[in-house]
C-alpha cells in the first residue's frame, strides 16, 4: 500500500498507539513513526519493543515536522497535551485523537489548535482489556468502526485522506455529530463498562460468597464482566467524567428498566420477562449479522462454556 503521511507522531504509547504503529508498518502508510509518552518507563519499553522509528522525550519534540499527530492519551489529559504541542504543530498537519468521548475532547483541544492545522476528532471503536505498549497488534482495527466527528469547515480532501489512512488499517469509517457519538457510546460502551465494574464490585463486597468461589465457578456472564472490569482505570475514570451527561442519562434509563424487571421477578410475571428477553436476543443477532462478533458457541472462545 502507498505511503499516506510522511511523519506520524503518536502521543501516548499504549494499546491503540502501538496497534496503529504495527498496522502502519505492515501497510507502509508512514515514512516515519515518532512516539512519546509521559513516563520514561513507557518510553524505554517502546524503544525496546521497537514499534516506533524514534521515541522522543516530549510531545512538543514528537510533533515537529509531523503531518499527522494522533493524541492517544486518556481524555482527561488531552487539553494539557494540546496546549503543550499547539505552537509546535506544522501548518497543514492533521491533529486527531482516539478518545472514546468527543465533545469533551473538542472543547479541551480545540482552543489550542493553530490556524492552518486540521482538527479531525476520531474514535476507533476497538480495543481489548489490555493496556500499555506491549498490548498492541496490527489487526486490532480490522472490521472495526472508526468514528470521525469533524467540524463542518474541515477541508474535504484532508478528511478524505485521513479516512483512507484508517481504511488502509482495516477500519470501517463513519462520521457522526459529536454529541450523538457520545450518546451512542454511552449506550454501547460506557454504561456497560460501569455496570460490569459494579457487578464485579458487588462480588467483591459480598462476603458470603468467597473469592475462590467467584474465581472457580465464574460462568461466561460474570467472566465477561471481569474482562471488561480489567480495563485501564485512568482511561475509564476520564471517560465517565468527560461523558457525564450521556452516561447519567443511560444509567437513569437502565435503573428504570432494572426496577421493572425486579418487579416482574417479585410478582412472578413470567410473560414480561420472556417478552423482554426475546426482544434483547434480537439485538444480539443484529450484532452478529453486522460482523461485529461471532456466533460461534461460547463467544468463539476455546475451552468450556458456562
Amino acid at each position: 500500500m502507498a505511503q499516506i503521511y510522511e511523519r506520524v507522531a503518536l502521543i501516548g504509547l499504549g494499546l491503540i498507539a502501538s496497534s496503529m504503529a504495527y498496522a502502519m508498518r505492515e501497510k507502509g502508510l508512514a515514512g516515519e513513526i515518532v512516539g512519546t509518552a509521559r513516563s520514561s518507563e513507557t518510553r524505554d519499553l517502546a524503544r525496546e519493543i521497537g514499534f516506533c522509528d524514534r521515541v522522543v522525550e516530549t510531545a512538543a519534540e514528537a510533533v515537529e515536522g509531523a503531518d499527522l499527530v494522533v493524541l492517544c492519551v486518556p481524555v482527561g489529559a488531552m487539553g494539557a497535551v494540546a496546549e503543550e504541542i499547539g505552537s509546535h504543530l506544522q501548518s497543514g498537519a492533521v491533529l486527531s485523537d482516539v478518545g472514546s468521548t468527543k465533545r469533551a475532547v473538542i472543547d479541551a483541544v480545540g482552543p489550542h489548535v493553530p490556524e492552518g492545522v486540521h482538527l479531525i476528532p476520531a474514535h476507533p471503536v476497538a480495543g481489548t482489556e489490555q493496556s500499555g505498549p506491549r498490548s498492541g497488534f496490527a489487526t486490532l482495527f480490522e472490521n472495526r468502526w472508526l468514528l470521525m466527528t469533524p467540524d463542518e469547515g474541515v477541508d474535504p480532501e484532508v478528511l478524505a485522506r485521513y479516512k483512507s489512512y484508517w481504511e488502509a488499517m482495516g477500519a470501517l469509517v463513519g462520521e457522526m455529530e459529536p454529541d450523538h457519538h457520545d450518546l451512542v457510546l454511552a449506550v454501547t460502551s460506557h454504561a456497560p463498562h460501569l455496570i460490569a465494574y459494579t457487578m464485579v464490585g458487588v462480588a467483591d463486597d459480598l462476603r458470603r460468597v468467597t473469592d475462590s468461589e467467584v474465581v472457580k465457578y465464574s460462568a461466561a456472564g460474570f467472566r465477561d464482566f471481569t474482562r471488561i472490569a480489567a480495563s485501564d482505570p485512568t482511561m475509564w475514570r476520564d471517560v465517565f467524567l468527560a461523558n457525564k451527561d450521556a452516561t447519567l442519562e443511560i444509567l437513569g434509563r437502565f435503573t428504570e428498566e432494572l426496577f421493572a424487571l425486579q418487579r416482574a421477578i417479585r410478582t412472578g410475571d413470567g410473560e414480561h420477562l420472556h417478552d423482554y428477553f426475546t426482544r434483547t436476543r434480537a439485538i444480539r443477532r443484529g450484532i452478529i449479522e453486522a460482523g461485529q462478533d461471532t456466533a460461534a458457541p461460547n463467544f468463539g472462545r476455546s475451552g468450556g462454556g458456562g
